[in-house]
């Protein structure tokens, strides 16, 4: 079953981010919000792990957390949601595992 990732902590202060990334199936998909959109920050080890991941994850970012942290040059394969588009994520994907 395909399974949509949710992660909303900075991949720098715990393990959430790390834990995560291993238990992703090709046809499960990865949702940063919130400190988790650091993640993308050029140059860091959290945004080559994001580059490695196989093509058939996709990952997303809520665009306005992205933002609101002045995140620029994202990696090419993230494709950026409005609320909107949040809430259409959850009902593709037959569960969402919020990482708490």
């Amino acid at each position: 079953m395909a399974t949509l990732h949710l992660l909303s902590h900075t991949p720098f202060a715990d393990s959430r981010f790390a834990s995560c990334l291993p238990l992703l199936a090709d046809s499960d998909a990865l949702l940063l919000t919130g400190d988790a959109t650091y993640a993308l920050t050029a140059g860091t080890q959290p945004a080559a792990e994001l580059e490695r991941l196989p093509e058939q994850v996709a990952v997303f970012a809520l665009d306005e957390d992205v933002q609101a942290r002045a995140l620029s040059a994202l990696p090419a394969r993230v494709q950026l949601l409005d609320y909107a588009g949040f809430v259409e994520l959850t009902c593709r994907y037959q569960r969402v595992n919020s990482w708490l």
